[in-house]
């Protein structure tokens, strides 16, 4: 991650969020701490593998930050940081636009 040049600020971008699981974790972490197993609910489909890989990148790149609590049993919550309620911002629009694709989709399904 972050180890190339870009061409532009899009691909540093798309960098970050590249794969299915990243937008929809950030999402999920939208303005809310959660524990892992709230993530996992939060975003069905994704295994446990998986989730923890990418939230370590996500914590890599500066996106998420991971709270470990010093009780028993452990407790550690991840949220976003600055830069991940930034990132999470400018996804709203591509979110709104994904949106009206499928409703556009469904439409045209509905005709054809």
């Amino acid at each position: 991650m972050g180890n190339q040049p870009y061409v532009c600020g899009l691909d540093a971008a798309v960098d970050v969020i590249d794969g299915k699981w990243k937008v929809l974790i950030i999402w999920a972490l939208n303005h809310q701490r959660c524990r892992f197993g709230e993530l996992r609910r939060l975003v069905p489909g994704v295994s446990e593998k998986v989730l923890t890989q990418q939230l370590r990148e996500l914590e890599a790149d500066g996106i998420v930050h991971r709270e470990i609590y010093d009780v028993k049993p452990p407790k550690v919550e991840y949220s976003l940081t600055g830069l991940g309620d930034e990132l999470n911002t400018a996804l709203g629009p591509l979110g709104a636009w994904g949106k009206r694709r499928m409703a556009a989709l469904e439409e045209a399904a509905g005709q054809g």
